[in-house]
């Protein structure tokens, strides 16, 4: 088996399920090059009694095709099937299992390309596993798809005949800075943590992306290779990746367009009003991309359900959106040119921000307060005199508040006379409007720390880029 970085809750799912004493229907799912066909076949070693790879764009027809190809490389016989509908397809697989001994892995990738129309993909799944699978004590079916809307949709919250089939999920997110540096030093890239975290930021914890990297070059000479050298593979990624997940990708591509604009997020009915969309239309959107961790919902403090603000959080498309699309310039240096223009540094600020909130488990680990309830939200002032934001609010069981201040820098963050007085002015707006009666405290996110002196002291807790590293316990 390949090394596998992290994934240890996944691989210990997928071999609890290959020695359950029942069948077991498994799905996995995720965005494209998370790593879930390598997760799978790796964890298994290819040990499969039967896989099967559906093919982007091909009709039924071709699709059942490559399926009985599929079948009959399997066979330990002559056996040439030539099904014609996807009924036939699933009954001369059920014909092939029962030819076979012990334990039976029927993998089964990128199932989503399979279902064409009216195709009847799912009727015929649904009569091999409720008709045969599932009433065996030897099957275990694995399916897989990039598309998370459908194996959502027509899987997990399946209403016909597959309702409540599915056994177990697993849902694959990108890696984390821990995870990523694992993987980078798997590979002999040994950057320090600083460069690391710019990488994630314009990357993500994408292992595919990940993969590209050249670990004999720097940080800089790698993103001008991947993004703007001719031919650049991270270039020409963006359209396919949206295509290849979202039917009508051009909504998807439209709503994330319009976030990578707003650092402060947008509401439901503020992004209604940019894109022109509304009710079920605009839900369906914000779900399909919430759930592809493409989007994140953070609530507005003190409120449950109304006034959630979205934010873009996928670090590849917001630095394809910041530097590449529409870009028709030649330089294939372009990073390196630019890394120190305003442009760059405010997309730093704003990237950082994100890479904060999506390690809230290693902010709570370093505050020492992982084992207390808290909820996270944002705060937005209601006065219109005043422009004041806090961008993670975390609400604690203690009664106690930390307004966190999130700050990218290349060496000791310093906190200046007039930036006291706007943090203090911040929280006392806070406290007014919101007219809470826990402490309230200033929590300073950074790279390498506050620089002190008689200004730093408004901030009480401190969390370093080091800390967002820390494996959670």
């Amino acid at each position: 088996m390949n090394q596998l970085i992290g994934r240890q809750s996944e691989i210990t799912t997928l071999k609890r399920c290959f020695e359950s004493n029942h069948s077991e229907f498994l799905i996995v799912y995720g965005r494209r090059r998370i790593g879930k066909t390598f997760l799978v076949r790796n964890c298994f070693t290819d040990n499969f009694a039967f896989s099967h790879v559906g093919v982007r764009g091909l009709s039924t027809k071709e699709q059942i095709e490559n399926f009985a190809e599929s079948l009959k490389e399997y066979s330990n016989s002559s056996f040439a099937p030539s099904p014609k509908n996807w009924l036939e397809a699933f009954r001369m697989l059920r014909k092939l299992l029962e030819e076979k001994d012990g334990r039976k892995i029927v993998f089964i990738d990128e199932m989503p390309w399979l279902d064409k129309g009216k195709s009847g993909f799912i009727a015929a799944l649904e009569a091999f596993w409720n008709g045969w699978a599932a009433n065996r004590n030897d099957i275990f079916l694995i399916a897989c798809g990039s598309s998370t809307s459908w194996m959502v949709d027509k899987l997990i919250y399946n209403k016909g005949g597959l309702h409540n089939r599915i056994t177990c999920h697993i849902y694959l997110r990108p890696f984390t800075l821990r995870e990523t540096e694992e993987y980078l030093a798997s590979r002999g890239c040994h950057w320090d943590r600083f460069q690391i975290a710019q990488c994630y930021m314009a990357m993500g914890g994408v292992p595919y992306y990940l993969s590209l990297i050249d670990p004999n070059t720097s940080l800089v000479q790698n993103i001008d290779r991947l993004y703007y050298s001719k031919n650049a593979v991270l270039r020409n990624e963006f359209y396919e990746l949206y295509y290849s997940l979202f039917k009508n990708a051009e909504d998807y591509i439209e709503v994330i367009k319009t976030l990578s604009n707003k650092r402060e997020g947008m509401t439901r009915q503020e992004l209604s009003k940019h894109i022109h969309k509304t009710g079920s239309g605009l839900t369906h959107l914000l779900q399909n991309l919430e759930r592809s961790d493409f989007l994140l919902g953070y609530s507005k403090f003190g409120t449950k359900k109304n006034g959630v603000i979205y934010r873009l959080i996928d670090f590849y498309s917001l630095f394809y959106i910041r530097f590449i699309d529409g870009d028709r310039n030649q330089d294939n240096k372009w990073w390196e040119h630019n890394m120190n223009t305003s442009q760059v540094k405010s997309w730093q600020g704003f990237s950082f921000e994100l890479l904060c909130m999506l390690h809230l488990p290693q902010i709570k680990q370093k505050l020492g307060i992982s084992g207390i309830s808290t909820s996270t939200s944002t705060w937005r002032s209601a006065s219109s005199e005043h422009n004041y934001q806090i961008d993670m609010v975390i609400d604690r069981g203690d009664h106690i508040i930390n307004l966190c201040e999130m700050k990218f820098s290349e060496g000791q963050y310093i906190i200046s006379k007039d930036y006291e007085t706007r943090l203090r002015e911040r929280m006392s707006w806070f406290i007014a409007e919101t007219k809470t009666r826990k402490a309230t405290v200033i929590t300073m996110v950074s790279t390498y720390g506050l620089l002190r002196n008689k200004h730093s002291w408004v901030v009480q807790n401190e969390v370093l880029l080091d800390d967002l590293f820390d494996k959670v316990r």
